[in-house]
């Protein structure tokens, strides 16, 4: 064990025995006792021995459960300790690449959000380095829709990243709660992140995530994005041909490009993310599923896209074609810029169609529903022409002719046969 590492395992350990003994889960002097017994563990180079609270399990003062109830406020305590300036509140989620905590500046007395790098990726300078890019692409971007950055640094083994913190849930936990979305909600927030988008591309950066975890909306409905932890300059050919075959990305909202792992992923992969999240909150469901995320993906490869308006019928056209352009499979097809999307969003939400997404709109549907017109006008013309045969070239035609000539002549033979 490295003295860095003992001296961590002592820290957490003297936070966990004073923590014990503010539960009353056991005494000063039983954790007095153990405590002791860990140093002589320590001294004898006995790593397995060492941990006080295996010590306090073995000795019966304590469960496995509650040692692991009492986890989190121990790293919580152990964060705060350990980035200088900064209190933390606790626990806003984890995912697995980061813990975010809520915490208090001390200096400024605000309210902020830290991220820290789990330890496991501490030893991973790729991760390290992803991390840090994180922060340095955020806190090139100012803009109201975009969770702003506030300071990332190192202290000790801990390498963290703050943010402005956002008040409020996200997309996911929002539809989770309260189902999907109106049309007009979708639209308005759809707004507010293509503007993000915007701004980021004018700065020269790419999402590369955009999924309803994160997008925040604060308790004023103001949609912020979130999560810069795929960010790439646009210009970073070098970044690019590193992760050249390997797809980056959320297989949910995922574009075929990133799925392909293709060396220049553009802004049009972050147009994707949000057709396919715009998909997800006004219908309830992804906009390809499968058992496996390979199964997901070959989907977004090769599955149309069921339009949206079949699963939920009141939508109307305008948002349905913003979202289907948005997730044309050859990027080529959708919009030119986030700006375009905007103004296509803008003009739905207004009642006008989405004259962007029109003139992008894949006319070979049109051309089919032409064909299938055609082929209805073609048999319409052949039952009009089939009723508009002379009467001599129809057979009912003769067979009527022959029943009156009949009728005649009976007529003719029963009239001179008559008696005068």
């Amino acid at each position: 064990m490295t003295d860095q590492s003992s001296q961590s395992q002592t820290g957490a350990d003297t936070l966990l025995g004073r923590l014990v003994v503010e539960r009353g889960l056991a005494t000063d002097q039983e954790v007095d006792i153990c405590v002791k017994r860990q140093k002589e563990a320590l001294e004898d180079s006995d790593p397995n021995q060492s941990s006080l609270a295996q010590l306090l399990i073995r000795e019966g003062h304590v469960t496995k459960k509650q040692i692991e109830r009492l986890m989190p406020e121990i790293e919580e305590q152990k964060v705060s300790r350990q980035i200088p300036g900064y209190q933390i509140l606790g626990k806003l989620g984890a995912g697995a690449m980061a813990t975010v905590y809520k915490a208090r500046q001390i200096s400024l007395d605000r309210l902020v959000a830290i991220k820290v790098l789990p330890k496991k990726y501490t030893r991973n300078q790729d991760f390290i380095n992803r991390f840090y890019a994180e922060g340095r692409a955020a806190a090139k971007l100012n803009h109201p829709n975009i969770v702003g950055a506030l300071d990332v640094g190192r202290a000790g083994d801990t390498h963290y990243f703050v943010m402005e913190y956002v008040k409020g849930k996200s997309v996911f936990e929002e539809m989770n709660d309260n189902g999907i979305y109106s049309e007009k909600n979708a639209l308005n927030i759809g707004i507010q992140i293509a503007k993000a988008l915007h701004h980021a591309h004018q700065a020269g950066f790419i999402h590369r995530d955009v999924k309803p975890k994160n997008i925040m909306i604060t308790t004023d409905s103001v949609a912020k994005l979130a999560d810069m932890g795929l960010a790439r300059a646009i210009e970073d050919r070098d970044a690019a041909e590193a992760e050249s075959g390997k797809a980056f990305g959320t297989p949910y909202y995922i574009s075929p490009e990133q799925i392909r792992g293709e060396v220049d992923v553009d802004f049009r992969a972050d147009l994707y993310g949000l057709g396919a999240t715009m998909y997800h909150m006004v219908t309830g469901s992804v906009p390809f599923d499968g058992p496996n995320p390979s199964a997901v993906m070959h989907k977004h490869l090769k599955q149309e896209l069921v339009p949206p308006d079949h699963i939920t019928k009141e939508l109307t056209t305008g948002i349905c074609e913003i979202i289907e352009v948005c997730m044309a499979k050859d990027r080529d097809k959708r919009y030119g810029s986030a700006s375009e999307l905007v103004e296509d969003l803008e003009a739905v939400l207004l009642g006008d169609a989405p004259i962007h997404a029109r003139n992008k709109f894949d006319i070979s549907s049109w051309a089919a529903l032409d064909n299938s017109e055609a082929t209805t006008r073609d048999e319409l013309a052949n039952i009009e022409h089939r009723s508009e045969k002379p009467l001599a070239e129809r057979p009912l035609f003769w067979i009527a002719l022959a029943g009156w000539i009949f009728v005649f002549i009976l007529i003719v033979i029963l009239v001179v046969m008559a008696p005068r």
